[in-house]
């Protein structure tokens, strides 16, 4: 019975950081390479299960891993799009990005770019589907990989303290880990959804 009791019971705080850290590492990268995959929700779960745990540097650790995540996967995807942009032919990556950047966002994010310059990545990491316009943008103004690294940073930083937030808050609000789970999950999603729904309303009116 004993080896029964020891797979019924959960993971401990040393498992879970060993499997987890890597897991959110990885996932935000594929997010930010492939942008289908909820990273600002995963940066809040793990944000509410790091709440939970007595390791002194959990939350630490969660904002350093989805940061550099984060800032490792935009740069790669940048790099990517400029090779397009100098071939013929274009890419894959190049495609995919245009695909995710409609006319009138692309058009807007050029103009704020112009007149802003490197604050308006920061904004549009907050800013849900901000990113892939504004990242287009750059590429269209030719921005050399070093100039979008130094202005991704920051808004890849301010970015992952945004997401932990909410999820601190999820996990504050509620004494189990996974009722601040599914609450930081549904506070992201209405965060990602408002925007559009915002421009749903504007145009009905």
């Amino acid at each position: 019975m004993s080896w029964l009791a020891a797979v019924s019971t959960a993971p401990t705080e040393s498992t879970q950081q060993a499997l987890g850290y890597p897991s959110l590492f990885l996932l935000v990268l594929i997010g930010a390479l492939v942008p289908v995959v909820p990273t600002g929700a995963l940066v809040s779960s793990a944000a509410v299960v790091a709440f939970h745990q007595t390791a002194p540097f959990a939350l630490a650790l969660v904002f350093v891993t989805a940061s550099l995540a984060a800032f490792l996967g935009d740069a790669t995807l940048y790099w990517l799009g400029r090779r397009g942009m100098r071939s013929k032919n274009g890419s894959r990556w190049l495609e995919a990005i245009r695909s995710r950047a409609p006319e009138d966002r692309l058009t807007q994010a050029q103009e704020k770019l112009a007149d802003h310059g490197v604050a308006v990545l920061v904004l549009s990491r907050l800013v849900p589907a901000g990113r892939i316009p504004v990242m287009l943008a750059c590429l269209m103004a030719k921005w050399p990989l070093r100039r979008f690294v130094r202005g991704n940073l920051p808004a890849c930083l301010a970015w992952a303290v945004t997401y932990q937030l909410i999820g601190i808050l999820g996990g504050s609000l509620f004494k189990e880990p996974w009722e601040g789970v599914v609450a930081a999950v549904v506070l992201t999603v209405v965060i990602s959804l408002a925007p559009s729904m915002w421009r749903r309303v504007r145009s009905a009116a």
